[in-house]
């Protein structure tokens, strides 16, 4: 076993007319510590490097306002820019009827229409919906009175758990007024965006048809 101490390995050999001009490592963590150390006191003993103001609106995020009618009504709301559609019915305006499924656009379960065209609410951005009609499941009906297809979801029993049918119903809807009823293919191509989870397209397709017959 060698005795040898294991700093002579790293001492400059004598004769060479100094030292070496690089750094130890004990040297380099020693500084690096102290240097560290006061970095962390400034900021520890309460020395901001942003004003209050600057800190305040940091941590605020950015919102807008938006004024859109839904359900015939007229809404004015200020809401965070990153909020959906979906959201906004549901979490601001209490309209549950939309379902949150996928959030990814995938199901279709929060279809509404937004100037008479089907869009997937929970895609949707609020804020760029100024002026903006909202039909949600909740505004189909008049009154006491079903719409069509609400009743031929009820004829053709197109129910199951029932949570797929409000996003079928209003697809549904705008499917009618798209046109694309001609055939059942033709129905089940262009609803294909809604999924039932129980399995009920065949009565769901009838309702459909049943509703653009009586058009």
């Amino acid at each position: 076993m060698s005795t040898e101490n294991p700093e002579s390995a790293t001492r400059p050999p004598a004769g060479t007319g100094g030292s070496s001009t690089a750094p130890s490592r004990r040297t380099f963590i020693a500084t690096t510590t102290a240097v560290g150390g006061a970095v962390i006191g400034v900021i520890g003993g309460g020395t901001s490097l942003v004003g209050p103001q600057e800190a305040a609106a940091a941590g605020a995020p950015p919102a807008s306002g938006v004024s859109l009618t839904v359900n015939g009504a007229r809404r004015t709301v200020t809401v965070d820019n990153r909020t959906s559609l979906l959201d906004l019915l549901r979490e601001h305006f209490g309209l549950t009827g939309s379902k949150k499924g996928c959030n990814a656009g995938a199901c279709g379960a929060c279809t509404v229409l937004v100037d008479g065209h089907r869009v997937n609410s929970c895609l949707t951005l609020a804020v760029r919906l100024e002026g903006a009609e909202v039909t949600t499941i909740e505004g189909l009906a008049d009154g006491d009175q079903l719409h069509a297809l609400q009743q031929a979801f009820i004829d053709q029993d197109a129910f199951q758990c029932g949570y797929c049918a409000p996003g079928q119903i209003m697809s549904g809807v705008g499917c009618i007024q798209e046109g694309h009823t001609g055939s059942p293919e033709e129905v089940r191509e262009w609803m294909s965006g809604n999924i039932c989870r129980c399995g009920c397209y065949v009565k769901i397709v009838r309702a459909v048809e049943q509703t653009a017959s009586r058009k």
